[in-house]
């Protein structure tokens, strides 16, 4: 029987090097209110594990489509979608195992491309190597903080409230998807019972979720 690809045994080397500390939320999201782990909190942390584990990740683009859209106040916004294969490879034995992940990303400018590959990198590592986020293991160092959730939403509504007022579609959408589902609808009761938006802005919301969502069924049905 040959010998078991090494490639396997680094990965869950890398594995076992991050399962106690993980990586932890530290990055915050100042204009919508929520905690993320950048593509830089990534890298950081698995440069030392990936070296003593001899484990190498080697992207390779498979397809890249690029769409340019247009807001409703008419900036442009360039949508890039890349599938990508990265390969992780043991330099021990030249063994290797093939990740295939779809990253994607939008810019007003020349970044979306870059974004794009960031993103995938950034979720092929946290699936791979089941990355966890610092004390989601600890069940007693949690405290529910009920404050702290009315502050993130009342500061995402306000962001949601000025994008309206700019007519700015995508930064009321992004804003919106960056809530959890049960974030979506503590911030979508009414008025009167709590709520942050007027039935004109609900309105709003729904016509840009609804745009977005026609536009990528007419992207898929042209591809």
């Amino acid at each position: 029987m040959s010998e078991y690809p090494k490639v396997y045994g680094a990965i869950a080397q890398v594995m076992a090097d991050l399962a106690t500390h993980g990586i932890g939320k530290e990055n915050k999201n100042a204009q919508q209110g929520y905690n993320f782990r950048g593509i830089d909190d990534i890298y950081n942390a698995l440069a030392r594990h990936l070296s003593n584990a001899k484990l190498c990740i080697l992207p390779r683009v498979i397809r890249r489509e690029v769409v340019e859209r247009q807001t409703r106040n008419g900036a442009a916004l360039f949508y890039v979608t890349c599938d990508v294969e990265f390969d992780f490879v043991s330099a021990e034995d030249g063994s290797k195992h093939t990740v295939a992940v779809v990253g994607e990303a939008m810019d007003s400018a020349d970044k979306a491309t870059n974004k794009a590959m960031s993103a995938a990198y950034k979720y092929c590592c946290l699936q791979t190597f089941c990355i966890p986020t610092k004390g989601d293991n600890d069940a007693d160092g949690t405290t529910h903080d009920v404050q702290g959730l009315v502050d993130k939403l009342r500061k995402v509504a306000e962001y949601i409230k000025e994008g309206i007022s700019r007519d700015d579609d995508l930064a009321v959408l992004e804003a919106w998807e960056g809530l959890t589902e049960p974030e979506m609808k503590a911030i979508w009761i009414a008025e009167s019972k709590g709520g942050y938006f007027t039935q004109a802005e609900k309105q709003y919301i729904r016509a840009a979720k609804h745009k977005a969502y026609t536009d990528n069924a007419l992207e898929e049905v042209a591809a």
